[in-house]
């Protein structure tokens, strides 16, 4: 495991707004692996979960590395990347905040949308 991965980072919005934010990688006892988005606001934490399964792949593979998501529809982003934190921040904030567990793949589309270069 890197050293970094469970590192809490900071993101500040335009408006203030200050988040502490980390991913994790883990394998479940299924074999199938996880990737986590955990974001930190006010003592309260939302964490993204991204399962592995049919039509949707996470990081650890040939060409994979921990963080990246992706689905059969070629929907894909880096976890680790500040810009994709702050689209799923905007994302979740846009669909009325949340607390606890949420399916990242609900909210991939509209993230990766907005993270096309």
């Amino acid at each position: 495991m890197r050293n970094d991965e469970r590192r809490l980072r900071h993101l500040t919005l335009p408006d203030g707004t200050a988040y502490r934010w980390s991913v994790r990688h883990r394998r479940l006892a299924d074999g199938r692996h996880r990737e986590t988005l955990t974001l930190h606001r006010d003592g309260a934490a939302v964490r993204v979960v991204f399962d592995e399964g049919p039509g949707r792949l996470t990081g650890i593979g040939f060409y994979r590395h921990t963080g990246l998501v992706s689905d059969e529809h070629g929907n894909g982003v880096n976890l680790h990347e500040p810009a994709v934190v702050r689209a799923f921040v905007d994302e979740i904030r846009r669909r009325g905040g949340a607390v606890g567990e949420v399916d990242g793949w609900e909210l991939l589309p509209a993230v990766a949308a907005g993270n096309q270069t």
